[in-house]
């Protein structure tokens, strides 16, 4: 068995979930806080019990994250069969009352085997599962309501996995391993699946000891689990552990370029660190590991996403004179930094390289070239692109038009919206967070008001990131009383108020209680300093 790696804990990412499945209960404003042991305790029937069925939800991004998206990786065992939609709605719902009205989970269950109003199907439970996953109170009930429907259902037990590992459950999660081991024999899935949750919580050192008893529940620690720990470590940015790991486990999985390929690219796409990946790449020449056509797509791309178009030339040639034959990642990203680098008709050659090679250009050819071009604020060059990609059959996607939204002015910005909304195609929660963010960075006050009041034309319903970036762009621009009236939206509308922002606000009107009167909400912050915005405390 692989030797223990001994490693840090490393400082937990910052991220922000917010997920629009409504509980049956409040969500805590942390989704990372620790989870109570007991499943029941005063439920909030919501009026919907799954709406995420009729709202289409934005793709996954930093900032926003979506629960109509998720890294959960289906497998050949997920049922297709359809489901009429009006039982799945009676099975949700049911199960809600059941966890109204119960005070524990064995009542819990009681209730729901007295009752006979819906004839489960293995199909209709795991799609119950399915859009159940963000709630995983509910998908453990409806889990142990149905086990004899899905007992031998991989899918299901993956799933739920998954579900409780997502939300911290990993007391659950654990339960469901083990009841999987004792039912039917447990699959190497089920326990990567437990190291990526773990990972995901910033718990590397507990998934790299799944790794290591996987034996014990007679699941081969092979080749697969060892490059799925490394893509989970590196994915999360643990890169520093996933490559500690490789080395200390070469006498057992011995060094090739796939396995550095795997921590070359956290370095190049993940975090784009291109000193650790020089290193990284010495490094393999110390071991002797000659580097294939992904070790140079990796380096290339990262040395193109740091604007080095040198380094990113040089490494294209010696690729081809070493045999390797460069695919459409490299042309995309030569197209990137030579666009980055005013070198336009040079990045358009490479257009006629890609179909010469035997290749066609995809939207991500076209991105690579649109997203400097705005970036540089060149907008009618990023629009006679766009024109040309759609000319030739080629649907621009939600990042393209986002690539105009970080740079457009205000008349251009309300165009792109519409645009985007005609052509399918947005705009969503990520669009207007963006937008929002624009115009604060821009010290444009006004447009990102006007902005926000364009939210509800196209149905986007403001959550805590967006009520954050305007309450903290208002501040910043000297909009205190209009931030606070957007602050105290934020808190009647149930997100959690923030510590910082509250005692910035009370030292405020204590300092200026002269301005509160009946028109203090007329009163606006001395503003100074460049471009005419106020300098405030960093909170």
């Amino acid at each position: 068995m692989a030797l223990l790696v001994s490693i840090s804990r490393r400082t937990p990412l910052r991220r922000s979930l917010f997920c629009n499945y409504p509980l049956l209960r409040p969500r805590r404003s942390n989704p990372f806080s620790p989870l109570p042991l007991l499943l029941f305790s005063s439920p909030i029937i919501s009026s919907s019990p799954f709406p995420h069925l009729q709202i289409s939800f934005f793709s996954s991004l930093p900032l926003v994250s979506d629960p109509g998206t998720s890294d959960f990786e289906t497998d050949s065992d997920e049922p297709s069969e359809p489901v009429d939609e009006s039982d799945l709605v009676g099975f949700i719902q049911l199960l809600a009352q059941a966890k109204c009205l119960s005070s524990s989970r064995k009542e819990a269950r009681a209730f729901l085997q007295a009752s006979s109003a819906i004839t489960p199907t293995r199909a209709l439970v795991c799609k119950a599962l399915w859009e159940l996953r963000g709630d995983s109170e509910l998908a453990f009930l409806a889990f142990r309501w149905m086990e004899e429907c899905i007992v031998d259902c991989r899918w299901a037990w993956h799933l739920m996995i998954w579900v409780m590992g997502k939300q911290r459950r990993f007391d659950l999660a654990w339960y469901l391993v083990r009841k999987m081991h004792r039912h039917s024999p447990l699959t190497q899935r089920a326990l990567v699946i437990m190291m990526e949750r773990y990972i995901v919580a910033d718990e590397a050192k507990k998934a790299i000891k799944v790794f290591h008893g996987m034996e014990r529940f007679k699941v081969n620690a092979d080749l697969t689990a060892y490059y799925a720990l490394l893509h989970a470590l590196c994915k999360n940015k643990y890169i520093e552990e996933a490559e500690e790991f490789l080395l200390l486990n070469q006498n057992f999985f011995p060094l090739t370029a796939d396995s550095f390929n795997i921590v070359l690219n956290g370095w190049c796409n993940i975090v784009c660190d291109v000193v650790e990946a020089k290193r990284l790449w010495r490094e393999m020449s110390k071991f002797c590991i000659v580097p294939n056509d992904t070790s140079y797509s990796h380096m290339i791309c990262c040395f193109s996403k740091a604007g080095n178009l040198f380094d990113s030339l040089r490494l294209y040639d010696e690729m081809k004179k070493r045999g390797w034959i460069p695919n459409l990642t490299v042309y995309n990203s030569l197209i990137y930094v030579l666009t980055r680098e005013s070198c336009l008709k040079d990045a358009n050659n490479i257009f006629d390289k890609i179909i010469e090679s035997g290749f066609q250009p995809n939207v991500e050819t076209y991105n690579s070239m649109l997203f400097p071009l705005c970036e540089t604020h060149k907008l009618e060059e990023a629009r006679m692109t766009m024109d040309d990609m759609i000319v030739k059959g080629i649907h621009p996607t939600i990042q393209t038009y986002h690539a105009f939204a970080k740079a457009e002015d205000t008349e251009g910005t309300m165009k792109l919206l519409k645009r985007m909304k005609d052509a399918g195609c947005g705009p969503n929660s990520y669009t207007f967070f963006l937008i929002l963010d624009k115009f604060f960075r821009f010290g444009d006050s006004e447009s990102a008001l006007k902005i926000w009041t364009e939210m509800r034309r196209y149905n986007i319903i403001p959550d805590a990131t967006h009520y954050m970036v305007i309450v903290e762009g208002l501040i910043k621009h000297g909009w205190i009383p209009k931030a606070l009236e957007f602050y105290n939206e934020m808190k009647s509308k149930g997100f959690s108020a923030d510590p910082k922002l509250e005692r910035f606000f009370v030292s405020f009107m204590s300092n200026h209680k002269d301005h509160w009167g009946r028109s203090g909400k007329d009163f606006i912050f001395p503003q100074r300093g460049r471009h005419n915005t106020m300098k405030t405390k960093s909170f």
